[in-house]
């Protein structure tokens, strides 16, 4: 249905400096008092046909970055390219029309099905939009996507409370898959879901992606999920990049002191970890000087409080933004295995 084709080269999508400030007004007068950094200078690019992992705590503005990359909300600064256009400079209409090329599967479901529309219309509402479909056809092609992730013509006259979570999540990404995007948004698409149910969801989403030579943009919290689904996996924290290699490279080599932190407690399955991430996450008003991850870091230097660090690529393809990440840089660490939680 999506006619237009991919770039010859070139990355699929990327993202160059991006930023999304929101701003502190006082509740008198409105007075503008400061902003909250949520996402600070992003830079990455995804190729088509991978699965683009990010990952992060709750705060690290991993959902603020994708609700701007699919223009949810507007960025305060940067550019999104995808398929050779600037997503930032697109208004009204052609706005609207770009959407045919990247849609999103939302965390929560529930919240994301509007509860007052039968299914067969919320699968439907973005070919009615988008294409000249109408009638028996409309109705083919929306079964046709509910078939695609395993739901059969018996759900169409269903309201989104009489599906199980598993079930609102396969229309939530069936209503994202009507109109073949080249790129598809995944924020968090299996945290509200039991483990079972989970494993199904995930197992269905890679089916799709090789079925239809989709691009993913993953977002999660849980590295174990990250690890199985992922080609490229992204380190967030405090509206930053703190490090980004392929898969294999970063979790069997991780350098951010942070990194190192969250993989520990993905592999401890529960047991006491020799490094605790301990403290919070900084206060997005304001953020420390120089390095944002330093109070929390247990191996940090004079050169951290002074600097914010910049990207810089130890290794081919592996960047890492700190001053005093791991020094034995040139040996590997054992991977182990990362279970799904």
């Amino acid at each position: 249905m999506n006619e237009e084709s991919c770039p010859a080269t070139g990355p699929l999508l990327q993202v160059e400096d991006l930023k999304k400030f929101f701003p502190i007004r006082s509740s008198i007068l409105s007075i503008l008092k400061g902003f909250i950094r949520a996402v600070d200078g992003i830079n990455f690019m995804v190729e088509k046909g991978v699965t683009f992992g990010i990952v992060g705590e709750s705060g690290s503005g991993k959902s603020t970055l994708a609700r701007a990359i699919v223009r949810l909300i507007d960025p305060t600064g940067g550019h999104i390219m995808l398929l050779g256009k600037d997503l930032t400079t697109l208004r009204g209409s052609r706005l609207r029309k770009s959407r045919i090329d990247y849609q999103m599967v939302f965390q929560d479901p529930i919240s994301s099905l509007n509860p007052r529309m039968l299914v067969i219309d919320i699968v439907g509402e973005p070919i009615k939009v988008h294409t000249r479909l109408r009638g028996e056809s409309l109705r083919d092609e929306i079964v046709k996507n509910m078939e695609l992730v395993g739901l059969d013509e018996s759900y169409l006259y269903r309201y989104p409370h009489e599906l199980s979570g598993g079930q609102r999540q396969r229309v939530g990404i069936a209503r994202a898959l009507a109109l073949r995007p080249k790129l598809v948004v995944l924020d968090e698409p299996t945290s509200n879901l039991d483990v079972s149910v989970q494993s199904q969801i995930l197992q269905l989403l890679v089916s799709l992606q090789k079925k239809l030579n989709l691009t993913y943009l993953f977002i999660s919290h849980d590295m174990g999920v990250v690890y199985h689904v992922s080609d490229i996996v992204c380190i967030m924290y405090a509206g930053k990049i703190v490090e980004l290699a392929n898969t294999f490279e970063l979790f069997s080599r991780p350098i951010h002191p942070y990194t190192r932190g969250l993989l520990e407690i993905a592999m401890s399955e529960g047991a006491e970890t020799q490094m605790k991430l301990k403290g919070e996450p900084p206060n997005p008003r304001a953020f420390p000087i120089g390095c944002r991850f330093s109070p929390r870091c247990p191996n940090k230097s004079g050169a951290c409080g002074e600097n914010e660090p910049e990207l810089r690529e130890p290794f081919p393809g592996h960047f890492v933004a700190c001053y005093c990440g791991r020094k034995e840089e040139g040996q590997s660490g054992k991977l182990k295995e990362i279970r799904m939680q």
